[in-house]
């Protein structure tokens, strides 16, 4: 089926899509992007099992209990729960952040929300979130703006900001990078 959605040329977005409609279609929105967000705190905070759903050598069995042993102790919804063994089944876990991800950002989309993506040398506190999420919204024609933030020392102060197709980048390090680019060249 070809498609100019480019969300939808990919297998993850293959099936982060499926998952939506189907939730959609179960009035289980909300649960499933709970368990989703769940699932990349987990996927972040646990390199043993990001390395499980990666690994191509662990049989597709021994897959599909372990994430059937991770749903039922985070207590997943039914759904999200047949979702996970279907990919299991289907070798298909690799692709599981990517599938989290285009999920967050097909639910957001159909809420009217934008997702802005911000790297700061520091975490930011409630008031510079705020704030940011004011002064983006601002930019983005007055929709909602979702701000997930990443923390990243090297970018030593500043921001970077994602939003859609438009990247920001406010960040110390660029900047002094561009001052060395045009000192060189007035040498």
């Amino acid at each position: 089926m070809a498609t100019d959605e480019p969300i939808m040329a990919t297998v993850a977005g293959r099936y982060a899509s499926a998952l939506f409609e189907l939730a959609k279609d179960e009035r289980q929105l909300e649960a499933v992007e709970r368990d989703m967000i769940q699932l990349a705190g987990m996927l972040q905070s646990s390199p043993d099992l990001l390395r499980m759903v990666r690994s191509p050598v662990i049989s597709a069995e021994g897959q599909g209990k372990a994430i059937s042993a991770v749903a039922r102790g985070a207590e997943f919804s039914g759904l999200t729960a047949n979702f996970l063994q279907l990919l299991a089944k289907s070798r298909r876990l690799f692709a599981l952040s990517d599938m989290i991800k285009l999920f967050r950002q097909i639910a957001a989309r159909h809420r009217g929300e934008i997702t802005a993506e911000v790297v700061s040398a520091h975490a930011l506190n409630e008031t510079q979130q705020s704030a940011l999420e004011d002064t983006l919204k601002g930019t983005a024609g007055g929709r909602n703006v979702r701000i997930e933030t990443r923390v990243d020392p090297a970018i030593l102060g500043g921001l970077v900001v994602k939003m859609g197709s438009r990247m920001i980048d406010s960040s110390l390090r660029t900047k002094l990078n561009s001052l060395k680019t045009r000192m060189k060249e007035v040498r």
